[in-house]
């Protein structure tokens, strides 16, 4: 009975000493298949713009169940890229983190596809007071002067550009600074068409930046600001010329005679008379 209890025991230790190992080997396969996915990240912060040199790549292990989508493992293919976004250091490199292959470095390296870099001057009131910094979007302001009904001309603000991203404050383009910079000028990513429209606008009226939401994708429609509407007044009708005052008919005192009611008549009482086979009628 002893020797039976003793068998049982030392065979329930063999497997519990075998599932242990089992256990413990898959772990270590785990391990090593996760420590051989080398992949290349930023050895150093680089900003965006910045061309990579290998002093600034390294290699390092990652675990393969949480590898990055487009993640790089030859630091050769990426010496002389160029970064279109800032990376931390020990930040993954990806692709779509890179400009197309043979971009020089600066600036260009930043601009979409199919648009343009313009730079516009401004001051610490028109560029938001520092805040408008490289990575925000902006609306363009315009105030300029219209000519009213009148022929006079009038002062008016109006919405010109919306949504426009702001890729450099004076000579940087780092996007990682949150502090205000007051900067003397702003270049900012258009269209080739909102390009000639910006062109015109600092031509012919004063530009103001205003600062917006950054996920906000809703257009301000408005009619523009003038000094009638700003202080709640109804737009004057404009004077006739006087040539054309003098050749208009005076319609409106003719309207008034037809229009008047007809004068009432004094109401007249008759009497006739009647004379053999005469009949006479007097009225008064």
């Amino acid at each position: 009975m002893k020797h039976r209890r003793a068998i049982v025991m030392l065979g329930l230790a063999v497997l519990l000493g075998l599932g242990a190992v089992l256990m413990a080997s898959r772990w270590l396969l785990h391990q090593a298949a996760g420590g051989g996915n080398k992949i290349v990240v930023a050895a150093a912060d680089v900003n965006l713009g910045q061309r990579l040199a290998p002093e600034l790549l390294k290699l390092v292990d990652w675990p393969a169940d949480s590898l990055p989508r487009g993640a790089l493992r030859d630091p050769a293919k990426l010496s002389g890229r160029v970064l279109k976004s800032s990376v931390l250091r020990g930040e993954p490199l990806t692709e779509a983190k890179l400009a197309p292959a043979g971009t020089l470095g600066g600036l260009s390296a930043l601009i979409t596809e199919g648009k343009r870099a313009i730079t516009v001057r401004v001051n610490d009131v028109v560029g938001v007071a520092g805040f408008a910094l490289p990575g925000n979007f902006v609306d363009i302001i315009v105030y300029t002067q219209s000519e009213g009904g009148s022929g006079r001309e009038q002062g008016i603000s109006k919405i010109v550009l919306e949504r426009i991203l702001v890729l450099a404050v004076a000579q940087e383009v780092g996007r990682d600074e949150t502090k205000p910079r007051v900067v003397n000028a702003v270049t900012l990513e258009v269209t080739p068409e909102q390009a000639e429209k910006l062109d015109l606008a600092r031509s012919v009226g004063t530009l103001s930046l205003a600062l917006r939401n950054q996920v906000d994708p809703r257009p301000g429609v408005t009619d523009g600001a003038t000094k009638a509407s700003l202080l709640g007044q109804r737009a004057q009708p404009a004077p006739l010329a006087p040539e054309v005052a003098a050749a208009t008919p005076p319609a409106l005192p003719a309207m008034r005679a037809a229009l008047a009611p007809a004068p009432r008549q004094a109401q007249r009482h008759c009497i006739a008379a009647i004379d053999g086979l005469r009949s006479t009628q007097e009225c008064l």
